[in-house]
């Protein structure tokens, strides 16, 4: 005789077999049957889960993004209907632009209430079909075990992304016979592509016979865990390989193949050598615009190879002569196994010069200052020294986000958190906690901006009830510095609306019982990074950043990647 059980303990044996062990969530009216369940799998001999509660629900998602980027799990948030599913949205749009497996529980009205306009009601699921990878509203308890191991199953397998489950009241009380059920096998779903063998041989061989080969690393490799497969395949033919922001970790930051991050705000050297070199080799990566700059004229010498798991990508931005679609991870090698031992010697040696007058002109007055005020560049590099490569990198988005790129080092993968695609402000604390969950054993260092924190500063509550022990680098300019120095640059320096009226963080700080040290004079930064790293706990460390420090290089909007700016 078969057990029967609540749509709710449905959810919660369905989540326990998916291998769930965090959730961050948010409670409400139209969820409160799920909580009720939950409270005997968070205490006692049914323990299963450790759930997190945030203080909004956009955190619960951008949290879930974190855990899930470090982790290599799934993410799991769960929250109410109307306000509180909508608030979700933004995580949701945040993990779909950056492929990052999440699922999303969000209660709502019971079935006969639907469409009535009811209280706290929204069509979720209509809501939030183009921002993810598959939403779905389960009506009845008895479809709860099939719609949980789908949404995993998606969530998690070929590009991952974010799964939107709307969860009616009357399915969660109502009650079924329990049948767990696996999911792994969906009609039309193709997640792993079969790699075309010709492709694979055609890439080989212009890869032989390239004299100016040049990889592009996305997070692609990331995410299909092939590290090892990468370092085999440009070790071999002696590629050098530039990153994009959400691929930095994919390869250590001292590799001598590793020629720097791609992009607007990237290293000088491998955006000018995209415009040289006559094979371009790109691997888990989109073209994203923030990347090529202008598209009519981007790399237009070269012969363009894209490997990705995600066919729509291809041709999409850069139209391509070879595309191997499948798993990198199974891509990689199967064209390595076909490539030639070489070094291309000269063409790596090229990239030298132009690193050297990066490094004089840009990087060496930005991390090593002789006088003035506190800069982002020094104090991320600081940071970085300190931790030697082993912390996880997570920031906000802005000037922040870049410089902390930029500067930061890594020797482990799966250590940078970001919002890349969506470029989510307020992203970054919230984000940490889920990164702290998901990597218990590693220092999570949060760079955000003033502008960025106010907009999440409210997570602090969580971080004191947790006791998150989130190193949080406020670098603070009194401004919305990227806007502002877009406005400098652009805009005839008129600043409108970029300057912020800070409150006095150490205050707040105190208020949740998180430490804190302000740092105003660059004497006293390697000591209060010391104190930082050596808190039991969650540390808030300010420093007072000279409020027009610019993000160099730089690409201007709708320019070619070699007309990548060294000064303003």
């Amino acid at each position: 005789m078969k057990e029967i059980i609540t749509g709710a303990e449905a959810l919660m044996r369905s989540l326990c077999a998916e291998g769930v062990k965090t959730i961050f969530g948010y409670p409400g009216g139209a969820i409160m049957p799920v909580y009720d369940a939950l409270y005997d799998y968070t205490r006692g001999e049914k323990k299963a889960f450790d759930h997190i509660l945030v203080r909004h629900e956009q955190a619960a998602t951008h949290a879930a993004e974190g855990y899930a980027r470090v982790s290599g799990e799934v993410g799991v948030c769960i929250v109410t209907s109307g306000p509180g599913a909508t608030n979700t949205l933004t995580g949701v749009a945040d993990a779909m632009m950056d492929s990052t497996p999440i699922v999303v529980i969000a209660g709502q009205v019971g079935v006969g209430a639907l469409g009535t306009d009811a209280f706290q009601e929204v069509d979720l699921v209509g809501v939030a079909q183009p921002i993810s990878k598959w939403s779905y509203q389960i009506r009845r308890p008895e479809d709860v075990a099939w719609a949980v191991s789908r949404a995993f199953f998606i969530a998690r397998s070929g590009r991952p992304g974010p799964v939107v489950l709307d969860f009616p009241k009357n399915a969660q009380v109502h009650t079924t016979e329990w049948e767990p059920k696996h999911v792994d096998f969906i009609r039309s779903y193709v997640p792993f592509p079969k790699p075309d063998e010709q492709a694979v041989r055609k890439a080989a061989e212009i890869i032989n016979k390239a004299q100016k080969p040049l990889a592009l690393v996305g997070q692609g490799v990331e995410l299909g865990n092939a590290h090892n497969e990468l370092l085999e395949f440009i070790e071999k033919a002696g590629i050098p390989a530039g990153r994009t922001m959400l691929g930095l970790s994919a390869l250590p930051s001292d590799h001598p193949l590793n020629v720097g991050m791609l992009g607007m705000h990237g290293n000088y050297a491998p955006n000018i050598k995209e415009q040289e070199c006559d094979v371009l080799i790109a691997i888990g990566m989109r073209f994203s615009d923030r990347v090529t700059g202008n598209t009519a004229t981007y790399a237009r010498q070269a012969k363009v190879i894209h490997l990705d798991i995600d066919k729509s990508e291809i041709d999409k931005n850069v139209k391509t002569d070879v595309a191997v679609v499948g798993d990198c991870k199974v891509t990689l090698p199967a064209i390595t196994r076909l490539l030639k031992k070489t070094r291309h010697d000269e063409w790596r040696e090229s990239f030298r010069d132009l690193d050297k007058m990066e490094y004089e002109r840009v990087v060496a007055p930005a991390i090593h200052p002789q006088d003035g005020p506190l800069l982002m560049g020094e104090v991320v590099n600081a940071v970085a020294e300190a931790t030697k490569g082993d912390a996880v990198l997570v920031t906000d988005v802005g000037q922040n986000q870049l410089f902390s790129c930029r500067y930061f080092k890594y020797r482990k993968k799966r250590s940078v958190v970001s919002s890349g695609g969506l470029g989510t402000m307020g992203f970054g604390l919230p984000a940490a906690i889920g990164a702290a969950f998901g990597a218990h054993d590693r220092t999570i260092c949060c760079f955000m901006g003033d502008g960025g924190l106010q907009m999440s500063i409210q997570e602090f509550g969580t971080i004191m009830e947790q006791r998150t022990p989130v190193k949080m680098i406020l670098l603070n300019n009194n401004y919305l510095g990227n806007v502002r120095q877009w406005q400098d640059m652009f805009w005839n320096k008129r600043k409108s609306f970029t300057r912020m009226m800070n409150p006095q963080y150490e205050l707040i700080a105190s208020a949740y019982n998180i430490g804190y040290r302000v740092v105003q004079d660059r004497a006293d930064l390697s000591a209060a990074i010391e104190e930082m790293l050596a808190a039991d706990g969650p540390f808030l460390l300010e420093c007072a950043i000279k409020e027009d420090d610019d993000v160099l290089p730089m690409t201007p909007p709708g320019k070619n990647v070699d007309e990548m700016q060294l000064e303003i």
